[in-house]
């Protein structure tokens, strides 16, 4: 899959490292860390797309801010439609179970069938509370809590990278992203389902505590959540089926993979099973939410590269099939001499008849 979708990226043939690399740079990145910082506490960690588009572009501008200001609006050109995407697919989500009672019990028989086996029956999200949720936080808490907002920040994070390095690539990326979006947005229609808080509110199962954003307190990070608390209290509980959190940790360390070393590996691929345990331990999605986002990342890799590898056939194919070599020639005895053209239709066949030279008229006609 990783030959078909993603290929090696070139290696760079660029300018040299630009003199902006240094003191200017540093005072520039350390200005945007402290505002950030500032921004944390007191407005929330930038989980909402539109807000942590803006930290990124400060960043970019802050690493390359001896670049004229053209270059920065290049990247706003380039990321807005992203970001119209991101809120668009946040705000329509939220409509996803057209007033339906979403999909519950099929999920949990799911799960119980699976793992069942490991947890006396239970689903895996109630199992893993018994034996961890407690009331105070502990070291996990803020380690679960970290991973899960890690979520609206790695992505973008990445692409950004990208954007700096390789537009291309950059290009690459967006399109697949694009596409394991539109796919877990389609399924949100086609088949809202709530995730284990949901259930356990409803009664489908043993009480089931929400907490992928308790272990700030343990800092006193008391605020920290602010924004995405506000957008987990305004949004649908019908975008559970596929998981697109544990979707996008995999979609990342697999993109990145075939040009990282493989002594990185382990811990590349270390990150989406933590977004796992962190998302079913939390009660936010079941393991087989998890299970089908996998899958849907291996269709977009295979769907869109293949969708790649045929377009760049097409523009070869296209590059490598000139005008005819008769046609030139027809067109230069078409607008030849008067008496070029009088022998123009014996050339192409008997059957056509030769046109008269205008001279052999006689004169009294």
């Amino acid at each position: 899959m990783a030959v078909v979708t993603d290929p090696q990226p070139p290696a760079r043939t660029g300018p040299a490292a630009s003199p902006d690399g240094g003191r200017r740079r540093v005072v520039a990145m350390a200005i945007w860390a402290v505002a950030f910082v500032a921004g944390w506490f007191a407005i929330g960690l930038p989980t909402d797309p539109a807000y942590a588009f803006l930290w990124i572009w400060a960043a970019t501008v802050a690493w390359n801010s001896a670049r004229p200001w053209r270059s920065h609006l290049r990247f706003a050109r380039d990321w807005i439609p992203v970001v119209l995407l991101l809120a668009g697919y946040n705000l329509t989500r939220g409509f996803a179970d057209n007033g339906e009672t979403p999909h519950a019990m099929e999920l949990i028989v799911a799960d119980r069938f699976l793992f069942g086996w490991a947890t006396g029956g239970e689903v895996p999200t109630v199992w893993l509370q018994q034996h961890l949720y407690r009331p105070g936080v502990h070291w996990w808490d803020v380690l679960v809590s970290w991973v899960y907002f890690s979520h609206f920040v790695v992505t973008l994070a990445a692409a950004a990278v990208l954007w700096l390095r390789d537009r291309k690539r950059w290009a690459a990326y967006m399109r697949r992203w694009g596409f394991l979006c539109a796919a877990g947005l389609v399924t949100y229609f086609l088949y809202p389902a709530a995730p284990p808080w949901w259930a356990g509110q409803n009664g489908l199962l043993t009480e089931v505590a929400r907490i992928s954003t308790r272990g700030w307190k343990a800092f006193g990070m008391h605020g920290a959540g602010n924004v995405l608390n506000a957008g987990q209290v305004a949004a649908n509980p019908v975008a559970a089926m596929p998981s697109l959190h544990t979707a996008f940790a995999l979609f990342v360390v697999l993109f990145f993979l075939g040009s990282t070393r493989r002594r990185w590996w382990p811990l590349l691929l270390a990150y989406p099973l933590a977004m796992t345990f962190t998302l079913v331990y939390s009660g936010e999605h079941y393991m087989i939410d998890v299970l089908v986002g996998w899958a849907y990342v291996g269709m977009t890799f295979l769907v869109v590269g293949l969708a790649e590898r045929w377009w760049a056939a097409r523009r070869a194919r296209r590059a490598e099939c000139p005008p005819s070599a008769a046609e030139p020639d027809r067109v230069a005895l078409t607008n030849g001499p008067a008496a070029d053209r009088a022998t123009l239709g014996a050339g192409w066949g008997a059957e056509r008849t030769p046109v008269a030279d205008p001279s052999a008229v006689p004169a009294d006609r």
